[in-house]
């Protein structure tokens, strides 16, 4: 074996079975670790066998992590230089390429395109990464100058900010690492409607594309109807619900820079349809509507992830529930109520059963008529359950 990288070693008790079979990540209490296996550089590069010394990949390495290493290769002598990275993007291209007739999508999700850790969105010649691994950062020279050779970018902006960072003991940081940074926000267009991202101070890479096709879903509902959409963001279904013709959009969200977003968003895709937007905590909002007995045609909830770790679960499926019950009294009879997760941690099971408790808790009656995820552009891993985040329920309240 070629020895430029450090090798490391699973436990006598931990089965590689899994690992071989595809899984890509092992864990702190997986691993040998000792004062030379601490002393490894975050982000580096090493070799991980099984404890008899049979090669299990390449891997990168975080000593600081609870996942101590992501597989970056199942070849150990893999050499990871701008050439590798051109091959992993231009795979990672033909595939959107195949999927959309314009250029903004996200180009690369992490452990599913094997590239662990690491998220580019595109936005036409403008890119975000998220660095969301200390191998990323650590290899970052070599990411830029692929993507340069690749596509040819006016700027790329790297954001590296948010929890998934904190976990991996890393320092928030947001960066120009080739161009300028953009004056204004930029124009996204998706499934017929303008939203607006802000790439320089908005949340994550500015816009979330992975709800591309549960849009798509209901919007198709919201002709000449009447639709709320609670913890909106920049627009999210609100703009989707105007592009197919909706009546009258409210867009309720905590973040005034989110809804002057919206707000122009909404300028931007159908003038005819009156839009309001609230800035408010969500449930404050929905019981104040419910006291005014203001109800919608649909009504939307997509909040941010309630339940990120294991720990939170619990607590955050009770939130889920009262999402439920506070939004189904504010739909009409024969009215849709689209409720969303983006949390790993409820899976579906759990999820949709405490969307239903808290639609009976509220004394309603609906039928389950859509189950969404994410976009084909944020492709699921096979071997891991965490990039099946994304769950979408549309129900019809009877």
């Amino acid at each position: 074996m070629n020895t430029e990288q450090p090798v490391i070693r699973l436990k006598p008790k931990t089965s590689p079975q899994r690992l071989r079979h595809g899984f890509p990540w092992v864990y702190d209490n997986e691993l040998v670790t000792d004062r030379r296996t601490r002393n490894i550089e975050a982000g580096s590069l090493v070799k991980l066998t099984d404890h008899a010394q049979n090669s299990l990949g390449l891997f990168a390495f975080n000593a600081n992590s609870k996942i101590i290493a992501r597989r970056v290769a199942f070849d150990p002598d893999t050499k990871i230089d701008t050439a590798w990275f051109v091959k992993k993007l231009t795979v990672a291209l033909m595939f959107r390429d195949t999927l959309y007739d314009r250029p903004f999508y996200r180009l690369v999700h992490a452990e599913a395109d094997n590239l662990p850790g690491l998220i580019v969105d595109r936005f036409d010649d403008i890119l975000v990464i998220q660095p969301n691994a200390a191998w990323a950062d650590r290899l970052l020279l070599f990411l830029v100058d692929a993507l340069k050779t690749v596509l040819e970018p006016k700027a790329i902006v790297i954001n590296g900010t948010g929890r998934a960072r904190a976990l991996e003991g890393l320092e928030d940081s947001r960066y120009m690492a080739h161009g300028e940074m953009p004056s204004k926000a930029l124009e996204v267009p998706m499934n017929g409607a303008v939203y607006f991202a802000d790439v320089a101070q908005g949340q994550k890479t500015g816009i979330f594309y992975d709800q591309r096709p549960n849009h798509n879903f209901v919007q198709n509902l919201t002709k000449d109807k009447s639709v709320l959409d609670v913890f909106s963001h920049v627009g999210g279904f609100g703009l989707a619900a105007m592009a197919a013709g909706a009546r009258e959009v409210h867009c309720v969200d905590g973040s005034l820079p989110a809804l002057e977003l919206a707000k122009l968003g909404a300028a931007a895709t159908n003038a005819k349809t009156a839009f309001t937007v609230q800035k408010a905590d969500a449930f404050d909002a929905m019981i104040g509507l419910h006291e005014k007995k203001i109800t919608y045609d649909i009504v939307v909830c997509d909040p941010p992830a309630f339940a990120p770790h294991k720990s939170s679960r619990e607590a955050g499926l009770r939130a889920y529930e009262r999402v439920a019950r506070l939004a189904s009294p504010l739909v009409e009879e024969g009215g849709y109520l689209t409720l969303c997760s983006c949390s790993h941690a409820a899976d579906p099971e759990r999820f949709r059963t405490a969307c239903i408790r808290g639609i009976g808790r509220a004394g309603r009656e609906a039928q389950l008529i859509f189950t969404g995820s994410a976009g084909p552009d944020h492709p699921q891993h096979m071997a891991l359950a965490e990039t099946s985040y994304l769950k979408v329920l549309v129900f019809r309240i009877l």
